[in-house]
């Protein structure tokens, strides 16, 4: 039987998702208290794989068991076993051949930036120490709905079968004084390719690359012609759909 579990973490203290030889990660940490509530080893299998650092609002992973499963008890046992840091919404059961990956029709991130010092947003805004024009950001953000290519955005010697993805939504919007969030949404992202994105929206912002200059970045398909990739602290994977 399949199950899908649906979870939130703040990725803080963790090397990203994935399991690391030499370091914690939420997929080791979920694995390990399943495998001990469900006494047998379970393997999960994640909708993405976010980088260290990076934060999720909601996340889902599958894992197949024979065990009899009551779920809203496994999910409170979990949320009891797991660290502090890591929250379980939801188990549910799922038809066999639904998978947390491959079956996810859209998936959401956010990015944060603030322009005042502030303690209370340090641990999950990036502070920008200049003037933006997001007037021009959103410009440049609403030409990546042109484009399906973005290797210009991939982490150089990714290990990716390609690098096409249908981008849906790109956009800043503003929170409160002095306070902006990136919305971006697509059937699927490559790696870092979120932060790169931002990174070069920024350069735009501070006038540093006109629009023509931004389409030719992505048109060049080489990660060497785009911005740098933003601190992890300030990205959210905000939401999945299926």
């Amino acid at each position: 039987m399949r199950y899908f579990i649906t979870l939130s973490y703040d990725g803080t203290r963790y090397h990203g998702w994935q399991v690391q030889p030499n370091g914690i990660s939420v997929q080791g940490e979920l694995q390990r208290g399943l495998s001990l509530l469900l006494r047998q080893p379970v393997a999960v299998t994640g909708a993405g794989r976010t980088d260290a650092g990076v934060h999720a609002r909601m996340m889902v992973a599958h894992f197949d068991t024979e065990a009899d499963v009551d779920c809203p008890q496994l999910a409170y046992k979990l949320n009891k076993l797991l660290p502090r840091d890591i929250a379980v919404q939801q188990v549910k059961p799922v038809a066999d051949d639904m998978h947390a990956r491959f079956s996810a029709r859209a998936r959401t991130y956010y990015y944060y930036i603030h322009t005042q010092k502030s303690p209370f947003l340090c641990h999950y805004s990036c502070q920008m120490h200049y003037q933006l024009d997001f007037s021009l950001m959103n410009q440049a953000a609403a030409l990546l709905l042109e484009y399906d290519d973005f290797g210009a955005f991939c982490k150089s010697h990714a290990d990716v079968k390609t690098t096409l993805c249908t981008v849906t939504k790109a956009e800043w919007r503003p929170l409160a004084d002095g306070q902006w969030v990136f919305e971006i949404s697509a059937n699927r992202f490559l790696r870092n390719m979120v932060r790169a994105v931002v990174g070069t929206l920024i350069e735009v912002g501070r006038h540093r690359l006109t629009l023509d200059a931004f389409r030719r970045v992505i048109e060049t398909g080489r990660r060497t012609e785009a911005g740098e990739s933003m601190p992890a602290n300030a990205l959210f994977l905000q939401s999945i759909e299926y």
